[in-house]
């Protein structure tokens, strides 16, 4: 058997110690996708109140394309699959529209329907 299939041998100690290496980093590196989430949504919660202000609609067809086109150029520029990118995007953007919404649990609050008082 070779060295490099024997977890018991020496090659395989340093195999299983740089899996333990890659498989921290990964983790590290997904707590850092969740907080760089987290920060977008709270921005785009923000953008949503200030559209809101300002009286434009959330929804920016134009907008959204472009962000998605300009994520799929630099994952290219990169080397990172394009499609993987744009499928990120895209869902992260749908998922921000649905709170800016209010159709979200994670978005804002829905507001109370308003009652009507008069008789």
């Amino acid at each position: 058997m070779s060295e490099s299939k024997n977890p018991a041998g020496p090659r395989g100690s340093a195999d299983q110690e740089r899996l333990t290496e890659v498989r921290e980093r990964i983790v590290e590196l997904d707590n850092e996708l969740i907080r760089l989430i987290g920060e977008r949504r709270d921005l785009v919660l923000e953008a949503g109140r200030i559209k809101e202000a300002l009286g434009l609609p959330v929804m920016d067809p134009a907008r959204e394309a472009t962000v998605v086109r300009q994520a799929a150029e630099r994952a290219r520029e990169l080397g990172v699959d394009e499609e993987l990118v744009r499928d990120v995007v895209w869902r992260i953007i749908a998922s921000a529209r649905s709170a800016q919404m209010g159709t979200t649990e994670w978005g804002p609050p829905p507001q109370p329907p308003t009652v009507d008082e008069s008789p």
